[in-house]
């Protein structure tokens, strides 16, 4: 091979540049903004650090780093060959790039590798979406070896920063009810991990997206400035996240599967694919790594993302399992007096030999309970029909409890260890989704449900345990079970999309322990947390935010909380709106505002599902009190803004003047305040005729937002100038 050869794999404003040098070495020599120039990629020097006898210390800037050989560093893909070599070199062989679509808006780059001694191939895909300035990447390992390759880490990225000085994380962890705490901190020295092992509710302690800032703390008091990258790893199961600070001071960035306890037997002529990481670098701070995020999410992965969704009334919170026929249609004709479009049945309503009275009994036996419900689900859809209402289901397919039909019929289905005691996560076992069976039974399941109920028009699909004593008594290699249940759980949802296209499902598990834009490929939107409480839900939002747009975040209006009913509504109103409480218990304010709210939301719902979305003062903010975020329609005419009261400290007056974003400056705005409580003083309400887009952006406007009036939600129209 002759002089380098440079790979640029670029969108609109972003580049990832590959170098290929003379010994077929291949290596990441660029991430950042993309160069008018590509010609200018050539001048970038190659980052090798050296020993004092001038070999190489290892392939640092590699741009999928081997075990073994020559590289002393964390791989991204460890094996050991089939003669027990636990060596891998990878060389550059060839690449080729095309177009996925007629307006050349996603290109595709393959970079195939191949072992010099070994018949061991890797290829390196690489999708970049032009427009939204999105990257995916994994990859794909493949062998024609005389016996089994052990697979002992395969990773889907290893990117390679080098034009920084200084690196700063923020990741997102917490537990239940404490979903996306944001903690950042400055990389130093070493190795900086990100993972988890619990299989299942995977991301219940740590998120698997994260944002880096370069050569500064993310500014938070203007968001739209500063290097930022944001990545997440598409991964419906264990994962784990490296950072290493190198001792050239760069930074080197591996994303992948969680290779604890998954070592993976490779058959020969057998593809082995890797989930995908999807990243994307913004040289003007979060918002625009926001909007870069939502646009794709809606566009390429999330199902009818840029279509339309249900407000629904759900009955957990009213009823928990203790419920009835007369109960739930009492409860329906309630949502069609509130003026939602769907009421949604949540846990309780199967089991017979163990009904399903609380959560330790009926748990994997999916037939009717026939006390509860003796005309069955039909019986409420035509109820809910007759309210002019649709009705959606609970359901958790992937679980069982010990006390249940399905456990005594079919202990091998379920992942436990043959000689241990049984441990418990909220009273229920993990069926084993790597079993053949168990995906057909699961799939039945769901098929059952809509082939008996055609008129079904909603699934809330929830998994509340995490997996312990993992073993599955059917699959040949225990180190494959978390690997293979994930792919199990894919197939069985590909299958329903195949068949059921349209059908919202709800993503739950017990609140947000399962958020990654794997599973949302099959999804319409998710839970973000089962603390709805109003206050803390708008920290919770904000930082989903970040990652997933507003269309699907499912926020419901319940009785947690110690704000007014109006905060809990306005900040739920911040996404898919929802409500989880009973109705008849409203009194007549109560009822006439949300029946508004509800009309209101119906006029504005595209602007917040899909306008662009401004955060515009940090809840994290020091010296402000309040957060605040618009969303702005694609013609700018239209505009929703959300500001809240934050702190509980005395106020003696308004927190001030908000700069506004996303306008247009040419146009002149009416503001005027919805979701007005029944009685509130009409002299208090922000009403203003006429206003520039340039005013507000350059000046501001005060919400009036205090301790009396603690949300305030304002709808700016575009009018004549």
């Amino acid at each position: 091979m002759g002089a380098n050869l440079h790979i640029p794999i670029e969108t609109e404003c972003t580049a990832l540049v590959i170098r290929v040098n003379q010994q077929c070495d291949f290596s990441m020599v660029y991430m950042g903004k993309r160069l008018t120039n590509p010609k200018d990629y050539e001048l970038i020097p190659s980052f090798e650090a050296k020993q004092f006898n001038g070999d190489y210390t290892g392939l640092y800037s590699s741009a999928y780093t081997p075990n073994g050989t020559r590289n002393l560093l964390e791989p991204a893909i460890q094996v050991i060959h089939a003669d027990q070599n636990p060596s891998l070199d990878l060389k550059y062989v060839s690449h080729q790039q095309k177009s996925l679509d007629q307006s050349n808006e996603v290109i595709l780059t393959k970079i195939y590798l191949k072992d010099p001694v070994y018949s061991f191939e890797v290829i390196l895909y690489y999708r970049a979406y032009y427009k939204e300035n999105i990257i995916e990447q994994w990859s794909s390992i493949q062998h024609n070896e005389t016996d089994i390759v052990r697979l002992q880490k395969y990773s889907s990225a290893n990117l390679y920063f080098s034009t920084f000085h200084q690196y700063y994380l923020t990741h997102f962890h917490g537990a239940w009810a404490r979903e996306m705490i944001p903690e950042e901190t400055q990389l130093t020295a070493g190795i900086k991990v990100l993972d988890t092992k619990l299989g299942t509710r995977a991301d219940l302690f740590q998120a698997p997206s994260f944002l880096l800032s370069f050569n500064q703390p993310i500014n938070y008091e203007n968001e739209d400035s500063g290097e930022v990258f944001a990545g997440t790893l598409a991964w419906t199961g264990n994962y784990k996240i490296e950072f290493e600070i190198d001792s050239m001071r760069n930074l080197r960035l591996i994303a992948g599967i969680n290779p604890y306890a998954s070592e993976y037997f490779l058959i020969p002529n057998k593809e082995f694919v890797t989930p995908s990481f999807l990243f994307t670098y913004s040289s003007q701070g979060l918002n625009t790594i926001s909007h870069r995020w939502h646009q794709w999410a809606r566009k390429y992965r999330v199902p009818d993302g840029q279509g339309n969704r249900l407000t629904l009334l759900n009955n957990w919170e009213s009823t928990y399992f203790d419920f009835d026929e007369v109960k739930l249609t009492s409860l329906i004709q309630d949502a069609r007096q509130l003026g939602v479009d769907l009421f949604l049945l949540d846990d309780g309503w199967f089991g017979n030999k163990y009904p399903r009275d609380n959560d330790s009994a009926g748990l994997g036996d999916w037939q009717v309970n026939r006390r509860k419900l003796p005309n069955g689900i039909g019986y409420l859809i035509s109820q809910a029909q007759a309210n002019n209402i649709q009705f959606g289901i609970w359901i958790e397919p992937e679980m069982v409890n010990p006390r249940s039909e399905l456990y005594e019929n079919h202990p091998d289905w379920v992942i436990k260890l043959p000689n241990r005691s049984e441990y418990y996560f909220r009273n229920q076992l993990v069926l084993d989704m790597s079993n053949p069976q168990v995906q057909e039974f699961v799939f039945d399941i769901i098929d059952r449900l809509f082939t008996d109920h055609p008129q079904l028009a909603y699934i809330k699909w929830d998994c509340n345990a995490v997996i312990y004593n993992a073993y599955s008594p059917t699959n040949l290699h225990q180190s494959h079970l978390y690997v293979d249940y994930v792919r199990g759980l894919y197939d069985i949802l590909e299958r329903l999309r195949m068949k059921y296209p349209s059908v919202p499902i709800m993503l739950c598990s017990g609140g947000g322990g399962r958020v990654d834009y794997g599973i949302l490929q099959y999804f319409t939107e998710f839970w973000p947390s089962d603390n709805t409480d109003g206050l803390e839900r708008v920290f919770i939002q904000w930082n989903y935010s970040f990652f997933f747009p507003t269309i699907t975040l499912c926020n419901h209006v319940t009785n947690w909380g110690k704000q007014s009913l109006k905060f809990r509504t306005d900040v739920a109103m911040m996404g898919k709106l929802g409500y989880d409480l009973v109705v008849s218990k409203l009194n007549e304010n109560e009822l006439k505002f949300s029946q508004q709210v509800l009309y209101d939301y119906a006029r504005l719902k595209s602007i917040i599902w899909h306008g662009r979305l401004f955060r515009l003062v940090s809840p994290y903010r020091l010296n402000r009190d309040i957060a605040s975020l618009i969303y702005v329609n694609e013609e700018q005419d239209q505009a929703v803004w959300f500001t809240y009261l934050v702190s509980n400290r005395y106020l003696a007056g308004s927190n001030g003047v908000i700069r506004l974003k996303g306008l247009n400056p040419l146009k002149m705005y009416k503001i005027q305040e919805i979701n007005i409580y029944p009685g509130t003083d009409q002299s208090t309400i922000v009403s203003v005729q006429s206003i520039s887009g340039d005013y507000l952006m350059a000046y501001g406007f005060d919400p009036m937002v205090d301790a009396q009036r603690a949300s305030v939600v304002l709808q700016l129209t575009n009018v004549m100038n």
